[in-house]
């Protein structure tokens, strides 16, 4: 049997390297973090063999003093904290001490700098746990750390790195990270010698723009709670940019890169009505909160956090996204057809609409109506009753006038006579107050086809009326107290002493949700009400689920959300079938009631309810100005 012996200091860098280098992205992590710690506004990383055989970083930070790049490859030194008091409200992305010294352990590492009160530069190399002295060196202003032959000393380890073109996607992963967190700093990635990603100063929303995609920024969402701290800032994806997973998801609190299930939840119950399926959203949020009221010394990456008020970072995240998301679809910003969408719209309007006009000049104010295209339009257009045949198109003068367009041709004038009157669309000049404009027609009794200022508006009618009975049904229940159902026969199960305890601790609150569970034993509850429109689920199954996530996230955003999924079952039931007629003024009554209904660019389900079409998609689709 061996004695207790202390371990070589070579040996302890190496046990200790393994928590904080798993590959070479965690290199790239640790370097690219001290060189924004460093006030650095240019970095540039490059990558040979994914990291695997050489990573080089280079910045333009302060630099490091010659008498400091010794302590710079020391084991727990840094110059970022010195007491528990700094610890506990650490600002800086670095502060264990750890990086350097543990690369160095693991890899061959070269560090250059210089310092900018400093008139040339030094250089200091690590290789194994050993480092030379620093030496004079060329190099401007900053620092430039190059890793080399990374695991050589440890071939086990080395054995569990993936392919170069996984271990490159996984450092440029990182970059893109640190480019989100920020936008003011220029940064620059090159593989083997080829410049893969240029990111140079810029704000957020066009930083957004450039590394997850022109589509995300036409259609996010700017998030702002205003206040001090916490505050919430950045950008959420519309949902109907959603994603089959997670990867365009990233949360920073205060700067710093974080994978967190209480902010991650946080955000799925913010999208949660508004998703459709098993889709993801896709936001870049930063949360900004008092340092001391996070701990972020959970794990050596530094990627885990962990908050003195979970519950009340989790409510307040939540209620910030969810505002930021609860614009009508007046408020948000138009979705844009994507080509996909587009095409199926342009089979669509060359199918139906095309045939309608014809023009000599070729511009709209030359435009005619044909008895052949006319005829394709019965059935296209409702009855003012609602049933019955439908009557002929509506080429009424005053909607001539509102569209633009010229008189029909006295040969149709008989055509039109036998057509109700109805009142003109009103003047063009009222789109900006109505952004999803007026009303035109009705195509096959399923969407509503309306005119605004930018052009064609297309509404599913049976899903944006589902989303306004479920937003009026949600605040009738709001506004009252919760309807509840006594059970004559109480519904008991086994339960373990933490629900226990957390039913008689959430006593009051459950009270005032409609439920009341009250302990048998010290291991068994009994399900005494429940609120009316939840009476007829599986009592057993959503107690026990409410107190399972009340205890993690609190008792309030559980029962809202097995409410909010009835309501959803109704509000569809309840809301206007397909295939049913509606009349100009009852489709402007629809798109009016959207314009002021939170959320009414999706239905329950996270479908859209609508597409904008511009004048120039449209001018695309009809080869206009060729």
């Amino acid at each position: 049997m061996r004695s207790i012996h202390p371990l070589p200091d070579t040996l302890v860098s190496q046990i200790a390297a393994g928590e904080v280098v798993e590959r070479p992205a965690s290199v790239v992590k640790e370097i690219v973090e001290n060189a924004l710690d460093a006030g650095a506004r240019a970095i540039d990383v490059a990558l040979e063999q994914g990291g695997i055989q050489r990573i080089r970083v280079a910045d333009d930070g302060a630099g490091i003093a010659a008498d400091d790049l010794t302590w710079a490859l020391a084991r727990h030194a840094t110059s970022k904290i010195a007491s528990l008091a700094d610890l506990e409200s650490v600002v800086s992305l670095g502060f264990r001490g750890e990086a350097l010294a543990s690369i160095a352990s693991v890899a061959r590492l070269t560090l250059t700098s210089r310092h900018r009160e400093a008139h040339h530069a030094f250089r200091i190399g690590g290789s194994g746990g050993e480092h030379s002295a620093p030496e004079p060196a060329a190099h401007a202003q900053g620092t430039t750390v190059e890793v080399a032959d990374l695991y050589f000393n440890t071939p086990a380890r080395r054995k569990f790195l993936k392919s170069e073109a996984t271990e490159f996607a996984h450092c440029e992963a990182v970059v893109e990270r640190a480019a989100l967190s920020r936008p003011d700093v220029a940064f620059s990635l090159r593989h083997n010698g080829r410049v893969v990603r240029h990111w140079p100063q810029a704000t957020l929303e066009r930083r957004l723009e450039a590394v997850l995609s022109a589509e995300f920024a036409r259609s996010m969402r700017a998030v702002d709670s205003g206040g001090t701290s916490p505050r919430l800032t950045g950008f959420a994806g519309a949902p109907s940019f959603s994603r089959a997973g997670r990867d365009l998801q990233f949360v920073y609190v205060n700067g710093r890169f974080v994978r967190d299930k209480l902010l991650a939840h946080a955000a799925r119950e913010a999208y949660r009505d508004l998703m459709h399926g098993d889709r993801h959203p896709a936001y870049a949020l930063h949360l900004h909160i008092d340092p001391r009221a996070v701990d972020v010394n959970v794990h050596p990456a530094k990627i885990e956090v962990r908050f003195r008020d979970g519950r009340g970072v989790h409510q307040f995240v939540y209620h910030a996204l969810a505002k930021a998301l609860a614009a009508s679809a007046g408020e948000a910003p138009a979705p844009v057809v994507s080509p996909v969408v587009s095409s199926l719209v342009s089979s669509l309007v060359s199918s139906t609409v095309s045939p309608l006009f014809s023009s000599s000049a070729g511009s709209a104010t030359g435009a005619s109506i044909s008895p052949i295209a006319a005829s394709r339009m019965t059935g296209m257009f409702d009855t003012a009753g609602g049933g019955g045949p439908a009557s002929p198109p509506q080429y009424y003068p005053g909607a001539q006038a509102a569209l633009g367009v010229a008189q029909p041709r006295a040969a149709y004038a008989s055509f039109f006579a036998d057509a109700a009157p109805r009142p003109a669309l009103p003047p063009a000049d009222h789109a900006d107050a109505h952004p999803l404009g007026f009303a035109l027609a009705q195509l096959h009794g399923v969407y509503i086809l309306a005119q605004n200022a930018a052009g064609l508006v297309l509404v599913d009618m049976h899903a944006a009326h589902e989303r306004i009975v479920y937003e009026k049904m949600k605040r009738a229940l709001d506004s009252n107290d919760v309807p509840v159902q006594k059970l004559l026969v109480p519904a008991v199960f086994s339960a373990g002493r933490l629900e226990v305890a957390a039913a008689e601790e959430h006593r009051e609150a459950l009270a005032a949700m409609g439920f009341d569970l009250a302990p048998l034993s010290p291991t068994s509850l009994a399900v005494r009400s429940v609120p009316s429109v939840l009476a007829g689920g599986d009592l057993v199954e959503l107690a026990r689920g409410l107190l399972r996530d009340m205890m993690e996230y609190g008792a309030a955003h559980v029962a809202e959300e097995q409410r909010d999924e009835l309501l959803s079952t109704m509000a569809c039931h309840g809301a206007v079938r397909a295939n049913r007629a509606l009349s100009v003024p009852e489709m402007n009554a629809l798109l009016r009631e959207m314009e002021d209904t939170e959320r009414s660019g999706q239905c329950n389900h996270g479908r859209p309810t609508w597409y904008q079409m511009s004048l120039q998609d449209l001018d695309k689709l009809f080869l206009r100005g060729r």
